[in-house]
C-alpha cells in the first residue's frame, strides 16, 4: 500500500512539474514585430539535396536585448524546416527555397514559437523565397552587360596594339571596335536562343552563411 501511495505520489510530482502550463505570472519581456536578426546557418541547404520538411539550424550572430538585460544570448539556436523547394525550370527560372523559423531556444531551455521572414537579399521573390536566378529577362540583361564588356575590351585592345603611332593606334582601334561588336553580337544572339531552353540557377546556402531575418509576430522571452 505505501509503495502504491509512493508512485502515485511520484506520478503526480512529474504531471505539476512538466505537465502544467507556463505560469502567466513569470516575468517576461516583449522583443517586438519588424526587430531585425542576424542567423548563422548551422546546416548547408539546397535545391538539389533538401527537400520539404528537412530540418536545419542556425544560431543568432548577436544578442537581443530588453531594458539593458540580454534576453536572447549570441548563440541561442533557432530551429526551422523548408516549407516547399520549387525545381528550377526552362526559361532560366530558377529555382525557389522557401524557409520556416520554427522556434527559439531560451537561456532557460524553454522553446518559443517565432517567426522570421528573410530579407536584405537580391534574390528573394515576392513571397519570401530565395531564388537561384530570376527568369529569362534577367538573363538577357546580363547578356547585354557581358556583350558590352567583349566590344569594350576588344577595343581597348586594338587601341594599345599600336599605342606610340596614331595612324596605326586609330585603325587597330576601329579593327578592334568591329571584331568586338560582331563576337559580342554573335555571344548575345547565342546566348539569347540559349536561355529559352537552359534552365535557371538552384539555391545553394552554405553552412555558415548568414541570413538577415526580421521578426513578423512579437514574441514574449521569459526571464530568470
Amino acid at each position: 500500500m505505501r509503495f502504491l501511495v509512493l508512485i502515485l505520489s511520484m506520478l503526480l510530482f512529474v504531471n505539476t512539474a512538466f505537465g502544467a502550463p507556463f505560469n502567466a505570472n513569470a516575468k517576461t519581456k516583449r522583443i517586438p514585430a519588424g526587430t531585425k536578426f542576424s542567423l548563422q546557418l548551422m546546416t548547408p541547404l539546397s535545391t538539389i539535396n533538401n527537400t520539404e520538411g528537412t530540418e536545419f539550424t542556425a544560431i543568432l550572430m548577436s544578442d537581443k536585448t530588453a531594458d539593458n538585460d540580454v534576453i536572447l544570448p549570441m548563440g541561442s539556436l533557432v530551429r526551422g524546416t523548408i516549407r516547399r523547394v520549387e525545381p528550377a525550370k526552362r526559361m532560366s527560372k530558377g529555382a525557389i527555397l522557401y524557409l520556416d523559423f520554427d522556434h527559439v531556444v531560451t537561456p532557460n531551455g524553454r522553446q518559443l514559437p517565432l517567426t522570421f521572414s528573410v530579407t536584405g537579399r537580391a534574390d528573394i521573390t515576392y513571397d519570401g523565397g530565395i531564388s537561384g536566378s530570376k527568369g529569362y529577362k534577367d538573363a538577357l540583361v546580363n547578356n547585354w552587360h557581358v556583350t558590352k564588356d567583349i566590344v569594350s575590351n576588344s577595343t581597348e585592345w586594338g587601341g594599345d596594339v599600336f599605342d606610340d603611332v596614331i595612324v596605326a593606334d586609330q585603325l587597330m582601334t576601329g579593327v578592334g571596335a568591329v571584331g568586338g561588336a560582331i563576337g559580342g553580337g554573335a555571344y548575345y544572339v547565342y546566348e539569347f536562343f540559349a536561355d529559352m531552353i537552359r534552365k535557371g540557377d538552384d539555391v545553394n546556402l552554405r553552412k555558415g552563411e548568414v541570413l538577415n531575418v526580421i521578426l513578423v509576430d512579437p514574441v514574449d522571452v521569459p526571464v530568470i
